[in-house]
């Protein structure tokens, strides 16, 4: 490390004592991975020492997506966040924001890095950047996710630098830097197919700006899968039996197209059970967060190339994609999440979309944030993006959850974040319902035959009885009673239509 870089060389604690009450901060990474922990967790301790002189003390945290229980949780648990966007994915967090104790802003990903370079959520204070190497001129090489950073290096009025020895300087060439200009100057983004690198490999900052590097040698710390059950096994094999009866009859363009795949245990065993399917052919990847599966698949041979914003892997994945770099440099890019999710990029390549909803009305309405319309769960995050511009988006979910007290179709969607238009196909472990040129009465009949635990069937099909005129057979006195027989009974198939 050169002198200039040396004199800047501190401590975690020294360096968050520049962050003041009420700034607001911007974090590099995007779900657990790249995110810099060891800052948060110092800035949470300070949190905390602030409030027990008297102090107020509080920040507005901007960040990719979700990090983890060590900062999100952390500085949740410190009381140190007044507002946060544009997802989260935390228990401590979750309950502050439905208490309303922080204000959350749920935004579709693809939008964040314009909405904070117009200015919309004011000036960035600080940057917390995790790297596996900088230079003297400002060049960042990111760890396991790229996110808002090159937003953040650029917009920032100052950055801390985390840098961690746990990522090898040997991945450079892993990251795919690149900004979209300002409306109405852009130009279009020069990605035609999943592998196109269009960037720089290092983060480029205005070194100036660089006022402290902390060293850290911390593991990754990830969020681990939770094992497979039958359920989830069903919906992965639905979904895989789907689009392979799409590929046999011609309707999906010459081969199997990119595949974006959503976030969680779901997510990651759907993309499983689809590659381990001996039919299945080879195929890329466009999303946002890479997972196990996709690692996993690659080493057999079934994904051939693999474009996100982030390593959302399990630790040992991880490790091993380090130990074998050489093997996968030439298969894995990550690029901002303005790119991974652009909506220009998502149709031009006709990508299948496959995301998790909470739960889905009988016409095709998606709800994939709310608990009972009012309790945020997680976010939106880029279901949004990649569902209104694929080529073809499908919903999964269990078909009921808490036991069978809940069912995840219902007759209206308590919080509707993807309307019929933009839902393609939604599939349970009960079925496929593909409701692609379907009335909306057809699109009932579907899901209630197709999707709906046979628990459920007789009472959704009463509701749909209750209304026999009209486009959308509606009947807003009795549209929510599922909703209302949970909330007052504990049980959804106590309603009554």
């Amino acid at each position: 490390m050169k002198n200039r870089l040396k004199d800047k060389l501190t401590t975690a604690e020294e360096a968050v004592k520049i962050v003041k009450n009420g700034d607001t901060i911007g974090l590099s990474g995007f779900t657990q991975a790249g995110c810099p922990q060891l800052l948060s967790g110092a800035l949470a301790r300070r949190a905390t020492e602030e409030h027990n002189k008297g102090r107020n003390f509080t920040v507005s945290l901007l960040t990719g997506a979700s990090t983890n229980e060590h900062i999100d949780g952390a500085l949740a648990r410190a009381e140190a966040i007044s507002r946060r966007a544009p997802y989260q994915s935390t228990k401590q967090l979750r309950n502050a924001i439905n208490e309303g104790k922080v204000c959350y802003s749920d935004v579709h990903l693809s939008h964040f890095a314009q909405e904070i370079s117009s200015g919309i959520w004011g000036d960035v204070d600080v940057a917390f950047i995790e790297a596996a190497d900088v230079t003297e001129d400002g060049e960042i090489l990111l760890t396991a996710a790229v996110g808002i950073s090159p937003t953040l290096g650029r917009v920032a009025k100052k950055i801390i630098i985390e840098l961690n020895a746990a990522h090898p300087k040997k991945i450079q060439g892993l990251h795919d830097i690149y900004e979209v200009a300002q409306p109405p100057h852009r130009r279009e983004i020069p990605i035609y197919k999943t592998s196109d690198r269009i960037g720089t490999p290092r983060l480029k900052v205005d070194p100036d700006k660089i006022v402290a590097i902390v060293e850290s040698n911390l593991p990754y710390i990830d969020n681990p899968f939770t094992p497979l059950d039958e359920v989830t096994e069903e919906i992965g094999k639905n979904v895989s039996d789907f689009l392979l009866a799409e590929l046999q009859s011609g309707r999906l363009p010459d081969g199997l197209p990119p595949i974006q795949s959503g976030v969680g245990n779901v997510a990651n065993a759907v993309l499983g059970t689809l590659g381990n399917n001996p039919l299945t052919p080879t195929f890329e990847v466009y999303t946002e967060v890479i997972q196990n599966a996709v690692i996993d698949l690659m080493k057999k041979g079934k994904v051939s190339f693999a474009s996100g914003c982030s390593l959302s892997v399990s630790h040992a994945v991880l490790q091993d994609i380090y130990n074998h770099w050489e093997d996968f440099k030439d298969k894995l890019l990550l690029r901002p999440e303005e790119i991974s999710n652009n909506p220009e990029v998502v149709r031009r390549l006709g990508l299948i979309t496959i995301n998790t909803a909470i739960e889905f009305d009988l016409f095709g309405n998606v709800n994939s944030t709310h608990l009972f319309g009012n309790k945020m769960m997680n976010g939106i995050g880029g279901s949004g993006d990649f569902t209104r511009n694929g080529y073809l988006s499908i919903y999964t979910a269990p078909s009921v959850a808490k036991g069978g007290v809940v069912s995840a179709v219902v007759p209206m969607v308590s919080h509707t974040d993807h309307s019929e238009h933009s839902v393609k196909v939604v599939i349970t472990e009960q079925g496929i319902a593909d409701l692609r040129g379907l009335s909306p009465r057809e699109r009932a009949e579907a899901i209630i035959e197709q999707c709906a635990h046979p628990d459920y069937r007789p009472l959704l099909r009463k509701y749909l009885s209750l209304q026999h005129v009209g486009q959308t057979p509606h009947n807003l006195y009795k549209c929510f009673a599922m909703h209302i027989a949970a909330m007052e009974e504990g049980d959804m198939r106590k309603a009554k239509f």
